[in-house]
């Protein structure tokens, strides 16, 4: 059987796929966070050895680090999907990226929350201007200005367009964060952070904390969609299909006159 992937990229089309998938990433999600939550408190060393002996403390990892790659991964999705709104001038790729920013945004501060507590009894200080966590401060000022640039502008056109570009300048940040905890030669790269390594981890820590990997992943599937789904409601209100789907799920209708401005496109759509 051969499928037409094409046709997705219609809003029309995708609104219901997306409905359906929502609680099937939602309840995968949450059924592994849960596992890693068990397996990182239940299963793994009480405390870890080496020439930097840490306590019970360095549990943290299992939101910190995950929360981390997912705040630089969702940031790719995110101008991944602005470039190909700009090139091929798609509606569902622009509604695709305002969906990704507001998750980007609550992972990157958790990653900068969770990393000022570890910072506290690792360094004695819970920030300090050291270059990973001032680049990851950095990232999230741009999820941010993504979202204020895109609320601030009435035109959805061409709020999409201006911070489409915003997104894609804003790739640079990525490799900085990268090389700013993994430099060629840390005697030239200064910073408190220590260097990541997936292979010096202990077995039962690394399970932990690549399952909540994973489920932070499927949650931001399952977060996006549902907030895409608003979006498309919000975009294609005055559409015959629109009103269908609102009669049929009982929920209010849009205003008549439809939104006056983008903002309030916005405001719907930031939950976590």
């Amino acid at each position: 059987m051969k499928i037409n992937w094409f046709k997705y990229a219609s809003p029309t089309a995708f609104y219901p796929v997306a409905g359906r998938l929502v609680p099937v990433f939602g309840v995968a999600a949450l059924a592994l966070v849960l596992f890693a939550l068990y397996w990182g408190f239940f299963e793994t060393p009480e405390r870890l050895g080496g020439t930097n002996p840490q306590k019970e403390y360095y549990r943290i990892i299992f939101i910190h680090v995950p929360a981390a790659w997912m705040s630089m991964w969702l940031y790719l999705v995110l101008a991944a999907w602005s470039a190909v709104g700009l090139v091929f001038n798609t509606r569902l790729s622009f509604m695709m990226a305002n969906a990704v920013a507001p998750t980007g945004a609550v992972f990157t501060f958790l990653a900068l929350w969770t990393g000022a507590f570890w910072g506290r009894p690792s360094w004695g200080t819970y920030w300090d201007w050291d270059p990973r966590l001032t680049s990851e401060l950095i990232l999230f000022f741009l999820y941010v200005g993504f979202m204020a640039l895109h609320s601030a502008i009435d035109d959805s056109r061409r709020a999409d367009r201006a911070a489409a570009l915003l997104a894609i300048v804003g790739l640079v940040m990525l490799p900085i964060i990268y090389w700013s905890i993994n430099c060629p030669d840390p005697n030239n790269c200064a910073a408190l952070h220590q260097r990541s390594s997936l292979t010096d981890i202990e077995s039962n820590i690394l399970t932990a904390m690549l399952v909540m990997t994973l489920g932070f992943w499927l949650y931001s599937f399952a977060a996006a969609f549902a907030r895409l789904r608003n979006i498309i409601l919000l975009r294609e209100q005055d559409s015959a299909w629109v009103r269908k789907v609102v009669d049929a799920e009982g929920a209010a209708p849009p205003p008549a006159g439809g939104l006056p401005t983008q903002g309030r496109e916005a405001g719907r759509g930031v939950s976590a």
